[in-house]
Parts: structure tokens; sequence; C-alpha cells
């Protein structure tokens, strides 16, 4: 399949505050949907009546917030006055970013004209290359940290040469399906790193502006034509982590270049979306009774090593946001605690989960991608104990900001536990998964 793209359509979110749901059980829980006013797909809630509060979203031409990626100003701030008291567990956390290879001045970048992921294939007959943006990525992004946190411009502009190398060179993205996961996590890492960087007084003011353009023209073209279109198949076809990937690139890169009505309609999506990454599609069931403190994931039924990509790619849209002003992480009652809760508590505590049966759109070769339906009767186990630099994020956001009780938050707590120091690409093996998350979140979220 060659990528397709599309001229973005964006329209301004509805403003609704809150809807009243009362919900009925269905079998097939992502089957049994209430059209909104808009005519996208909003699941029923498997909780008690709940009233769900959606976030109203600012006019397309107020600004936003810079730095806005995934730290602020006042972040760094901590960071450094911890360090300089030789504070744990931020000294742990310096010490695995400055001994990872991807975090030195000596890095050397490797762009690549066209960004090929899905390669060797009828759709594209070249081989796979992505693993120069996935290194390349990682490496400006940790030295970018490097300058923020040490002071030193040499990181900085090591890291700003990277961007520019890419910005310079690559003008698309190529494969076949398995190209839309190069736009949306190189996309979404891409797009962080240069934000991280736009206050560095060595880019040249040329430079940054075409990096920008270059986000827009070869990532944000893709991911808005993905969330658009689903490459022609039913938008619940590909699982969670697909359009949750494109949602993060799309909300960076909005950020990033100050179009605030493509970080509108990310946030329009991901409470009204017709695709998985609706947030109501993601964590599609809240257990009652006793496990009322976990909620199930769209991926929990297929395995754990993309149910927890899920998790993450989830949580990086909600600190996007949170910068932003934006309450993700509180929407429907934390459910992306209630999820990490589920999750942590299978992985990581290693413990049996309730499971509620999920139909997955899957369809057949006769009848269309996602037309059909399959159901997953059980958890999946492959890969079940997959380790993500993802929990320090998570637990210091619930447990030091929103100040949930220790009772709702304790297996998102083993979980920091269990990746103490977190480190980020490089540092989990040479594989595209350990390159999905750009990590270090013992350095970056620990809160006293």
């Amino acid at each position: 399949m060659k990528p397709i793209f599309f001229k973005p359509e964006i329209s301004n979110m509805k403003r609704v505050n809150s809807l009243l749901f009362i919900p009925v059980l269905y079998l097939f829980v992502l089957t049994s949907c209430k059209k909104n006013s808009a005519g996208a797909s909003a699941p029923t809630d498997t909780t008690s009546t709940t009233t769900i509060k959606y976030i109203d979203t600012l006019p397309p031409s107020a600004a936003m917030i810079h730095p806005g990626g995934l730290q602020t100003n006042e972040d760094f701030i901590r960071i450094k006055a911890k360090l300089a008291v030789k504070a744990e567990p931020w000294v742990s956390g310096w010490n695995k970013l400055i001994a990872n290879s991807h975090a030195q001045l000596s890095y050397t970048a490797s762009p690549t004209a066209l960004l090929i992921r899905g390669g060797s294939s009828a759709e594209q007959p070249l081989p796979d290359n992505y693993s120069h943006a996935m290194n390349d990525a990682a490496a400006a992004y940790q030295l970018g940290l490097r300058w923020k946190i040490s002071g030193d411009a040499a990181y900085a502009q090591a890291a700003v040469n990277i961007l520019n190398a890419w910005a310079n060179t690559c003008t698309a993205i190529s494969g076949d399906p398995n190209a839309a996961l190069a736009a949306g996590i190189y996309g979404y890492e891409f797009a962080i790193a240069g934000e991280q960087l736009r206050n560095y007084s060595g880019w040249e003011a040329a430079d940054f502006q075409k990096y920008q353009q270059w986000m827009l023209n070869v990532f944000y073209t893709f991911n808005r034509g993905f969330l658009g279109d689903h490459m022609n198949c039913h938008p619940l076809h590909t699982w969670s982590n697909w359009d949750l990937c494109e949602m993060a690139s799309a909300m960076a890169i909005g950020i990033l270049t100050d179009k605030r009505s493509i970080y509108n309609y990310v946030m329009n999506y991901y409470q009204r979306g017709s695709g998985n990454g609706n947030n109501f599609n993601t964590i599609f069931y809240v257990f009652p009774g006793a496990d009322s403190t976990m909620a199930e994931m769209q991926e929990s039924g297929r395995d754990q090593g993309h149910c927890t990509l899920s998790l993450a790619l989830l949580t990086t849209i909600c600190q996007l946001a949170w910068n932003q002003g934006d309450d993700l992480w509180g929407f429907r009652n934390n459910i992306a605690l209630k999820a990490g809760e589920y999750v942590a508590k299978y992985n990581v505590a290693n413990l049996n989960v309730p499971y509620y049966p999920y139909s997955w759109h899957e369809g057949d070769p006769w009848n269309g991608c996602g037309v059909v339906t399959t159901i997953l009767p059980e958890l999946g186990t492959g890969g079940r104990g997959a380790i993500r630099p993802m929990w320090a994020m998570i637990y210091n956001h619930y447990a030091k900001i929103s100040r949930v009780s220790a009772s709702g938050i304790n297996y998102t707590s083993l979980g920091v536990q269990s990746t103490q120091p977190e480190g980020g690409g490089g540092d989990y093996g040479p594989n595209s998964g350990g390159f999905d998350q750009l990590g270090f979140g013992t350095l970056l979220y620990s809160l006293p």
C-alpha cells in the first residue's frame, strides 16, 4: 500500500460541558454506541451512572503554551535543585541519562530521504530503515535534556544538528500499512525533541521554521490522513496503539507549530473520535464492585507488549495536554489510572485480573478489514511482564499532583519500583519496542 496523504479538514470541537450516560451492559461493548450530535461514536460507559465531563477547547487563535512538550521550565528548575543537593531518585535518573550512548556529543545522526517502515513488501520493495529515525529521535531528545539540565549549550547544538539533518534530508514516509507506526511514533518523538529545543538561541530561526514545516509536511499529513480514513478500513479495525501514536504525533506537532486547530482536533478525537484512540474505546470496560479501581484496555485481549504500549502512548497524550492546561489525566474519573492499575497488577505484580470479552473488528479478505468482528475470549498472555519506562510519569501525577489515595494506586506504585531508575531509547534493547517511549521518568517526573 502506498501511503495516501490527505488535506487536513479540521473543525472546532463542539463545546459540550457534560453528558449524562445511563449505562447498559452489552455483551459486545464496542458495538453498542451512542451517537453524539457531531456523528462520532461514544460507547456507553460501563460504570454506574456517571456524568462525563468533556474538556472544552480554546479558539484556534489562542496561543499554545511554550515550552509545551512533556516538561515545563518549572520541572527543570525542580530537577536541577534536586541534583544540586544530590537527592535520590533524581541522581540515579540523571546517571542513567548521561550513561546512555545516545546522550553523547559523539553521537552521529543517520537521516534518510525516505523513511521506511513496512519495507521489503508489495507496497515498498526497499528494505526498512526506520531504525535510523528511532535512534536519532531518542538522541535528539536525550541531548536536549542534558542541555536543559546542565546548561551546556554543546548538547543543545548537537541535538539541533540532528533535527536539522532530518529536516534537510527526509521528504516522505513509506512502506506497507506499518508506515503509519513510523509516522506516529517517530512523529511524536521528533516533535517533542524539537519543542524542547525551541528556546535554544543557537537554533537559527530559519532552520527552526524549516523543521516545523517538515513536521507538518512529512508527519502530520500522514497522522491526519490515518485518523480520518484508517487506510479505508473500519475505524475500529486498527488496534488502539495505532490511533494513539498518530494522536500523540499530531498533538505534539500542533504544539510545536503553534497550530491550536491541530491540537483541538486531537482533543476532540480523544473524547469523541471514531477509532480506538477514542478514550471510551481505548479503555472500554470499568470493572464493578471490588475491582472498581481497574479498567480493561482494548488491547488487553491481544497481548501485553501492545497493551503496555497503548497505555504508554495514552499517558503521553495526557501529559502533553496537561502542560497545555487540559486535564486528560482526570478524564472519566481518572480512567487512565484505572487502566494503569489493571495493567500493572497483571504485568508487574504478576497477579490474576478479571477479564471482559472484547469484540474486535478484525474482518477478513472477503469482507473488508474491520467489517466482521472476532471475539477475544480471554486475556492475552503474550509478552506478559513487558517493561516500558512509563510508570514514573503515571504514578507521580496521580499520587503527588492528583493526591489519589494509596489504595487506588497500589499496583502502579509497584511499576515505579520495578523500573527505577527509568531509562530511554537505547536502554531497552536494539529493537523498535525499546524506542517507543522517550523515557527517563525517574529523573523527569519524580516529585517530593
